[in-house]
């Protein structure tokens, strides 16, 4: 038996409950994890709350789509996206669909090697934010000796885009509120307030100009100040996608935007070396026990908790 959590309805984080369920004996192509971490993810909620559709028939629902945790089961050719998977192998999972829980039966081909040095919390908490980054990043090429603008910086989303650009040489402007200006210093990125004015201090901290606008907030500031500074085809959003009739970059799963399935799929392989040498953080805002799911979404529909939320099984 494993606890898992699920939603026994649609609608906000009080649908959520923590029941014993059977773990399935991992079928050809499937493996079962013990569950050492999960990410904490906007679209989990968005999931149960009824955004994309109330089927009374799909209740109650496994909620959680990655996980970082130990291989105890394998089925007949288990393979994961770096070969073959084996009992005791540690590794991290996106998607992994019902990831909340303390053991669950996934795809086997989801699954990478989570590196020796990497944490869980950090390997759980990396590859959707990070997948999406490296997505972003990619659609503005080289960036090396560039400056690049990235909105929404002190996000889960923004924090690793700006990192992931300054490891590729390029000089990093962010927005962010100001209590968070020295914290992204801490990053090497030039922090910017966001607010009335943010175009002239956008244009007063990149004296040579900016070269490409990276959206991980999705407000119209965000995309007004980057039009000003860029034109459309260099700015890319995961959030704004409401504006994509001005000629701007999307990504994700929103109207109109680029899914990025295969640049998406393979960015496990610049994000975890990265993290496990050090060189990309990972930031742990908060853990929560499993029990606490609810608080955890609680906290992460109201905004703003300064970095990833992990679940601890």
């Amino acid at each position: 038996m494993a606890e898992q959590v699920v939603a026994t309805a649609f609608g906000g984080p009080e649908v959520l409950s923590v029941v014993d369920t059977e773990v399935s004996e991992p079928a050809a192509g499937r493996i079962t994890v013990d569950v050492r971490a999960i990410g904490v993810n906007p679209i989990d909620f968005k999931l149960y709350s009824g955004a994309f559709g109330s089927d009374p028939d799909k209740l109650p629902l496994p909620v959680g789509n990655e996980l970082a945790g130990v291989v105890t089961a394998v089925g007949e050719d288990a393979t994961g996206k770096a070969g073959p998977i084996s009992v005791g192998d540690e590794v991290v999972v996106h998607p992994a669909s019902g990831a909340y829980a303390s053991s669950v039966t996934v795809r086997a081909s989801n699954a990478v090697p989570k590196p020796a040095g990497l944490s869980w919390d950090a390997a759980a908490g990396l590859l959707l934010a990070g997948g999406t980054a490296v997505h972003m990043l990619s659609l503005l090429g080289d960036v090396d000796g560039e400056t690049v603008l990235v909105h929404g910086a002190s996000g889960a989303v923004g924090v690793l885009a700006a990192q992931l650009a300054v490891a590729a040489g390029a000089r990093v402007v962010g927005t962010a509120g100001a209590a968070r200006a020295e914290w992204l210093r801490g990053y090497g990125i030039t922090p910017v307030r966001y607010g009335d004015g943010l175009v002239e201090r956008v244009r007063a901290a990149a004296a040579d100009g900016i070269s490409g606008a990276i959206d991980a907030s999705g407000t119209d500031e965000a995309i007004d100040a980057s039009l000003a500074l860029v034109s459309p085809d260099r700015v890319v959003s995961a959030a704004a996608f409401h504006r994509g009739e001005d000629g701007i970059k999307l990504v994700g799963g929103g109207p109109g935007a680029d899914p990025g399935t295969e640049i998406r799929g393979k960015a496990w392989e610049r994000l975890l070396p990265l993290a496990a040498s050090g060189k990309l953080e990972v930031p742990i805002a908060r853990t929560f026990p499993l029990a606490e799911a609810a608080e955890a979404h609680r906290l992460s529909i109201e905004g703003h908790p300064g970095g990833k939320l992990i679940l601890l099984p």
